[in-house]
């Protein structure tokens, strides 16, 4: 995923957007619109996953990967994109079931390391993604990326069918009708769904957790799409050109990623002994730090170093969180629970990408790396007291 999402800028402008305000406008609704629909489709997933296998439901959202991002490589035009990306963020959030499949079959104490396990293979594929995407991009065009993404998709839901195992005993037996018709199952989906939306609410702690996991990943998602105008300018007027500032978008993508693989193991196991909820508030003070450093930066070298300090306080922000509901919900209902959390990143997703995108003429890029940061620093203002 990670091969296509740093060049929708370049992409956009091939198929004839003209102005940075349009442009940017148009990444960040396109970055977004996936997200956006995760975050609905998320929970459902996750409910239904409890009921019927998360193994499943891995192999349902690697083929929604093969057909929504696939067909992006015939998209003409940016609403064609957009819809596309609608689609793929309904059928293609495999994290979530991921990280369930594994979780319900590991230790309690454990699944801090666990969730920091996946999220390094997420990191991994993030290191390598950007890299192979500009390499394929310059070679034979963008839109090779996406047929590339596909196959790669499908090659995992073969992998996940053949060789993954799940513990069936997890699942949500108690409420499944012998003779449920569509309508009542409909109902009784729904109404799991909301069920575990009212759990994680009423759940203090792991409220807390969900809020601040939103506002660190709106910080990332205001000003990702927006990253690569941050380095037209830091580049200068003699290194603008579409492929010249992709590749210097990729490496800062990249860089990123890198923390990312090696911090994540230190964070999961540092959440296992002192506290998922305390590591995530540690996580958070950080990120607001590192997004500052961006808005100071006065050269490309300074992004670089900053990029790699933002790589690494980010990383323990999605384990801790993801264990916290470990800890707090019951193993029968944790895909919902993990659907819930993975929604609302991508609740912070879908809505900073336009939001970056429309503050951008009125901010600039710097700008909008501060007021990131800002609202990451109140978020911890609000909530310790009551974390206290």
């Amino acid at each position: 995923m990670m091969s296509f999402l740093p060049f929708f800028p370049s992409l956009l402008e091939e198929l004839g957007l003209e102005g940075r305000a349009e442009v940017a406008l148009w990444s960040g609704l396109i970055f977004g619109a996936a997200p956006l629909a995760a975050t609905v489709a998320s929970p459902l997933w996750g409910g239904l996953g409890d009921r019927y296998g998360r193994k499943l439901m891995v192999i349902r959202a690697l083929l929604g990967i093969v057909v929504f991002v696939g067909a992006m490589a015939f998209a003409t035009t940016p609403w064609q994109l957009f819809l596309l990306r609608l689609g793929q963020g309904t059928f293609s959030g495999f994290v979530a079931p991921s990280i369930t499949l594994v979780s319900v079959q590991a230790p309690p104490g454990r699944q801090g390391r666990v969730a920091g396990t996946l999220q390094t293979a997420l990191a991994l594929g993030a290191v390598i993604g950007p890299l192979l995407g500009g390499l394929v991009g310059e070679s034979v065009g963008h839109r090779a990326v996406f047929g590339w993404v596909a196959g790669c998709a499908g090659a995992a839901a073969l992998l996940v069918l053949l060789l993954a195992r799940e513990d069936t005993s997890t699942q949500r037996r108690r409420e499944r009708g012998r003779h449920e018709g569509p309508l009542s199952l409909g109902r009784a989906i729904l109404g799991g769904t909301l069920g575990d939306i009212r759990d994680a609410w009423a759940n203090r702690s792991l409220r807390s957790g969900i809020i601040l996991l939103f506002w660190i990943q709106f910080g990332l998602g205001a000003t990702n799409p927006q990253l690569e105008f941050f380095v037209r300018d830091l580049r200068g007027a003699g290194a603008t050109g579409a492929d010249v500032s992709a590749h210097y978008t990729s490496l800062l993508f990249t860089a990123l990623a890198l923390a990312n693989l090696i911090a994540l193991p230190k964070w999961g196991k540092r959440a296992d002994r002192r506290g998922h909820r305390p590591t995530l508030f540690l996580c958070a003070s950080m990120t607001a730090a590192c997004l500052w450093c961006h808005a100071l930066a006065p050269v490309y070298a300074v992004v670089v170093l900053a990029r790699l300090a933002l790589g690494v306080s980010t990383a323990g922000a999605a384990p801790s969180a993801f264990g916290l509901a470990a800890a707090e919900i019951s193993t029968d209902r944790r895909g919902g629970a993990f659907g819930i959390v993975f929604g609302a990143r991508t609740l912070a997703v879908a809505l900073a990408g336009p939001v970056g995108g429309a503050l951008l003429p009125v901010l600039g890029v710097r700008g909008l790396f501060a007021a990131s940061g800002a609202l990451v620093v109140s978020c911890l203002l609000l909530l310790r007291p009551a974390s206290r």
